[in-house]
């Protein structure tokens, strides 16, 4: 009777769960568009929406309906303190807080309203503007609000750099290098548009605007690029004018050359922005292709809210959400052959990359093949969706076998020689690794380098150990590098994503999936610390503030559905679940998610579980809420994959 009575009690254990996987992949499927991908929507913060009116203002180009609606969304976004975060949750920032004070002055708000005060006097009480970042005092020297003279100098000779110089353009992130070319542009030619209106409401000390800092000591590296900086400002007055000339001519030519088909570059707002003013001050008048294509390419980038606000993605995530979402359904329990994966794989298929692009001046002897995150951005193919999309297509049946097969053989060839020498993967680039960079004064925003990181480096490893390819060298080189970069604790760091959890989530089914035995030693201390770091609701969460402060917020904050899932893969993997040994922890977490799912099929997360740049730029995509959960409950309730068990 007490065996029944056990058994009775295990049936709403799986019950539950099997409903909320029914629910959200039934909703998951809705979500697919006629042309087989998926794609949520990629929230960050309001400088994409300051900046974007900014930019039409400098062009001419703002009109009253897109500056209001624009406005309704960064008043919404406005805490009680009169500032703006950068994620969910988060402390005020005091550059955020600038640009969107000088956005809703755009839209006509009166700087005395009490929501204008509020900003106004947080700003003040940081240091004012002269405390803002780099970037955002670019920004405000367009309309002479600060001199360009303030401003770290970047020469457009910088494009003649060899690639042996340690700051040439490729020694940056392909992210970086799209932004700075550009930059060099407009800080060759300093422009200045009349300012609608002042802003001295935003000074701490309005008879001393511009306080200038003592220069750092010589003897560290602040110092000596701050002297720099002074040589490059004098050299800005003296520059030879036909080596100038020159230089601006091949910085507008790089430019184009890597404008993609929908006028976007590299498929993110930043270059985007800085292209369009740069070719603006080269003389591209608004009605030339090129700058046409560039403007009408932010319509693809805007959100319209149901109440009439307007927002800008910083980027879009298409191939990414469509591998995700298909590896999600398949371990869902949907058929190999089921017409949602074929067109999805399909749609793949056709945003293979089969061109060079930046990537080649590294590797110029390697064959093309992967694909970017975005609808068009074949310049910059990345390998952690290249890795993702072929694990994808290796679980999916379509009619043309030897069209996958030959895309999923070239994926993983550019892959494998994409490998930097330390064993491990970066994002975009081989070896990026040069920390000078970093220090130059101008780059005081956001990682500019592409090293190696966890993530990508496990998101490879899983895909060639998929492939059949667990025992290549190569291969065991990137598992070596993997249990040499665990962390002290066991948790391993999360470049793309937030941050030990997703880390650990991202390693450890990657280990299993390759060969390592669930017993072994630092799969074990990854499961104590996920153990560890699991809330009292059963969930698991981890806060931005890991990045600055790992050893209180590291795996620590409020239970997400994205973040309980990352940690229940990685559980799962490791022999934590259902078929393993029986795991209190995955259980609580995967009741977590069933207690938690709203009525329609997906979770709310408000919380910002992914990375641009580490603290710097923070990312809400709105579909990892719901490819994750399905993940991790298909895997609780139908079993891991197995590697090479799809075909």
């Amino acid at each position: 009777m007490n065996g029944a009575s056990g058994q009775a009690e295990q049936v709403p254990d799986r019950t539950a769960p099997a409903e909320a996987l029914a629910r959200a992949t039934a909703h998951l499927l809705s979500l697919q568009s006629p042309e087989g991908w998926w794609k949520g929507d990629l929230e960050t913060n309001v400088t994409m929406d300051a900046e974007d009116l900014l930019l039409r203002q400098f062009l001419g180009i703002r009109t009253e309906q897109q500056t209001q609606a624009t406005a309704a969304w960064i008043r919404s976004q406005q805490r009680p303190d009169g500032t703006w975060a950068t994620f969910h949750g988060g402390p005020p920032e005091l550059s955020a807080t600038v640009e969107a004070y000088v956005a809703l002055r755009l839209a006509g708000d009166d700087p005395e309203a009490p929501h204008m005060l509020a900003a106004a006097g947080y700003v003040r009480a940081h240091g004012g503007i002269a405390s803002a970042r780099v970037f955002t005092r670019i920004w405000l020297a367009l309309f002479g609000w600060w001199p360009w003279e303030r401003l770290p100098e970047l020469p457009p000779e910088l494009i003649f750099a060899p690639r042996w110089l340690p700051l040439n353009i490729y020694a940056f992130g392909c992210w970086a290098r799209q932004t700075i070319v550009p930059l060099t542009v407009v800080s060759a030619h300093r422009p200045v548009r009349p300012a609608p209106f002042p802003l001295d409401e935003l000074h701490s000390d309005p008879a001393d605007p511009y306080p200038r800092r003592p220069l750092a000591p010589l003897t560290t590296w602040d110092g000596v690029f701050e002297r720099l900086d002074k040589a490059l400002h004098a050299y800005h007055r003296y520059a030879v004018r036909p080596l100038r000339r020159f230089a601006l001519a091949q910085a507008g030519r790089w430019i184009i050359e890597r404008q993609e088909a929908d006028g976007c570059w590299g498929g993110i707002q930043p270059p985007a922005v800085y292209s369009l003013i740069a070719l603006h001050l080269l003389g591209y008048d608004l009605d030339h292709p090129v700058m046409k294509a560039g403007i009408a390419s932010f319509d693809g980038f805007t959100v319209h809210t149901e109440d009439g606000r307007r927002w800008m993605e910083a980027c879009q995530s298409p191939v990414w959400d469509t591998c995700l979402a298909t590896i999600a359904l398949r371990d869902a329990g949907l058929p190999d052959d089921h017409p949602a994966l074929v067109a999805a794989a399909e749609w793949m298929l056709g945003e293979e990359i089969t061109r060079r692009g930046d990537w080649a001046v590294k590797r110029p002897g390697l064959a093309p093949g992967g694909w970017a995150f975005e609808f068009q951005n074949d310049n910059y193919p990345d390998i952690d969706d290249t890795a993702e999309v072929v694990l994808a297509l290796s679980r999916v049946d379509v009619p043309d076998r030897e069209r996958l097969q030959g895309a999923v053989r070239r994926g993983v060839e550019w892959n494998l020689g994409m490998q930097s020498k330390n064993g491990a993967w970066g994002a975009f680039d081989v070896d990026n690794t040069s920390k000078l960079p970093n220090k130059l004064p101008f780059c005081d925003f956001g990682e500019v380098v592409d090293p190696p990181s966890a993530d990508v480096t496990a998101h490879v490893v899983e895909m060639l150990a998929e492939v059949g390819r667990s025992d290549d060298p190569r291969t065991r080189r990137g598992i070596a590098w993997l249990l040499a970069n665990q962390e002290a604790d066991g948790s391993w760091f999360g470049r793309w994503g937030t941050n030990y959890v997703y880390g650990t989530g991202s390693v450890v089914p990657a280990l299993i999936a390759a060969g390592l035995h669930p017993g072994h030693p630092a799969v074990r201390r990854a499961v104590r610390w996920l153990e560890d770091r699991q809330n009292p609701d059963g969930g698991w969460g981890e806060d931005m503030r890991s990045y600055e402060d790992p050893e209180r917020w590291a795996g620590r904050g409020e239970s997400t559905a994205s973040q309980t899932a990352w940690a229940l893969m990685a559980l799962l993997a490791a022999g934590e679940g259902p078929d393993g040994a029986r795991s209190a922890a995955v259980e609580r977490g995967v009741h977590w998610l069933a207690d938690t799912q709203l009525p329609e099929g997906t979770w709310d997360e408000p919380h910002f579980t992914g990375t641009g740049f580490p603290w710097d730029f923070s990312i809400n995509y709105h579909l990892y809420r719901l490819v994750f959960p399905v993940t991790a409950l298909g895997r609780y309730l139908h079993g891991n994959p197995v590697p090479g068990g799809h075909r």
